[in-house]
């Protein structure tokens, strides 16, 4: 599978166990050119090294609470490259007393939070993205199994997730027309920065593992894989998909 001559801006790359950072190495391997962006000063010395190791066009700070950043993100991208042809949307957050809490008592200003960071971000994105996606593209965005059924403890990313699910197929109808493609790919449970914030983790990886058919966990590299399938010309015909890539954990009652 070849994504060579196409450009890609992802986001939400926290270290080298990232999912994002899983993509873009492969799509890196595949030939595209990348812009990568990292959340704070703090982050910066996680992220850079890995994303000139890609040999990354651009690596400029993103942090969607501040007002301006993510405009400045895509008015980069459109200074460096004019156009570009796929986004890998990898961030979500929801506040550690909110997260920890049942539905019924999380607070307003926290599902706000978490449902800004998590879903509405990607919708800003897509805006961003449609005018300088001239020639078709693809947005892609992560999800989990916990949108779609109870998982413990997920909590209040469970409800988020199922609004971020439901924006991909809403989006992926409205710019159908410009042949821009959008998704969302639901991995299996992995150990990630962003996956160490829910309550018993070890648990629920252990709970995966024995629960697939093949008892055996995806890994950011097998999630790679996937994603550059869905960006590459091989997937034109696809659209607006929940993608499970979790060895099978979502089939098994």
């Amino acid at each position: 599978m070849s994504l060579r001559g196409k450009k890609g801006l992802v986001v939400g790359i926290a270290n080298e166990h990232s999912i994002a950072y899983g993509c873009a190495k492969v799509f890196r391997e595949a030939g595209a050119d990348l812009a990568i962006t990292y959340l704070n000063a703090k982050a910066e010395p996680f992220v850079r090294p890995l994303a000139e190791a890609l040999g990354s066009a651009l690596i400029v700070p993103c942090d969607v609470r501040i007002e301006g950043q993510l405009e400045a993100v895509f008015a980069a991208v459109e200074q460096q490259w004019g156009h570009f042809d796929f986004l890998l949307h990898s961030i979500a957050y929801a506040p550690k007393e909110d997260l920890h809490a049942r539905i019924t008592d999380c607070s307003q200003a926290g599902f706000s939070m978490a449902m800004d960071i998590s879903c509405h971000s990607f919708i800003r994105m897509a805006r961003l993205s449609e005018p300088l996606m001239r020639d078709g593209g693809c947005l892609l965005t992560v999800t989990f199994y916990g949108a779609e059924k109870v998982v413990e403890d997920y909590n209040l990313m469970g409800p988020v997730k199922a609004a971020l699910e439901a924006s991909v197929r809403y989006m992926a109808a409205e710019l159908g027309d410009k042949r821009i493609r959008v998704h969302a790919i639901s991995p299996g449970p992995l150990k990630t920065r962003a996956a160490s914030g829910i309550e018993r983790f070890d648990e629920l990886l252990e709970q995966a593992r024995t629960r697939t058919p093949e008892h055996k966990l995806v890994s950011i590299e097998d999630i790679g894989n996937f994603a550059a399938f869905l960006v590459s010309d091989a997937a034109a015909s696809l659209t607006g998909n929940i993608e499970y890539i979790d060895a099978g954990y979502h089939i098994v009652a």
